[in-house]
Order: C-alpha cells, then sequence, then structure tokens
C-alpha cells in the first residue's frame, strides 16, 4: 500500500487536532505527518490518537515540497497566503476555510 507524506495545517486549533485524530483514527496510509501551525506554537507537543504525539512546525518556515496532501484550517487569510505555495509545490490541498469556497475552479468536497 502507498503511504504519504501528510500536513495538517492549523494543527493546534480545534479542527487541526480533530483532523489529526481522525487520520489516526481511520488508519490513513501515513509515510510522515506533520503538524504546522504558527510560530508561536513552534516546538510545542500535541496528543493525538490514543498514544501519539507531534511536534508542531512554524507555517512560516515550513516547506511542502514532497507533501502529497494538505488538510488544512488555519483561518481564510492564512489559507490565501500558503495554499498557492503549496499547490505549487504539487500538494493536494483540502482546505477547510471559506476563501476558496467559491472559485469556479476549485471543487467542492461536502464530506459524509
Amino acid at each position: 500500500m502507498k503511504k504519504y507524506n501528510v500536513a495538517v495545517v492549523g494543527a493546534t486549533g480545534n479542527v487541526g487536532r480533530e483532523i489529526l485524530n481522525i487520520v489516526d483514527e481511520r488508519k490513513f496510509p501515513v509515510k510522515k505527518l506533520f503538524a504546522v501551525a504558527s510560530s508561536k506554537s513552534e516546538g510545542t507537543k500535541i496528543s493525538y490518537g490514543n498514544d501519539k504525539e507531534i511536534e508542531v512546525q512554524s507555517l512560516d518556515k515550513f516547506k511542502f515540497e514532497g507533501i502529497d496532501f494538505v488538510l488544512s484550517s488555519p483561518g481564510s487569510k492564512i489559507s490565501a497566503k500558503f495554499v498557492p505555495n503549496a499547490i505549487k509545490e504539487g500538494a493536494i490541498v483540502i482546505d477547510n476555510t471559506s476563501h476558496f469556497r467559491m472559485k469556479k475552479d476549485v471543487p467542492l468536497i461536502v464530506p459524509e
């Protein structure tokens, strides 16, 4: 089974932490998981799943090179800044903010 490099942007927020839990719970085939948030959270550790912990990296410094999927919920203004760069680096971005919601060239995904 192929595994993927996944970045969760906004990982320290309520939605971001829930995304981490769901990725773990659903056993998404992760090669490497990255928790990304604001620079004020850089270096902190957050728990997810039953017994996992991950160190937060700063969005300002994070390189999206080699990232397959970005699961994002940091707020519209922040998404507007980093999503184009993540896409340029080849990542598929699923953004939970309203910034791209009504763009004609961006598919709207409604889960479950």
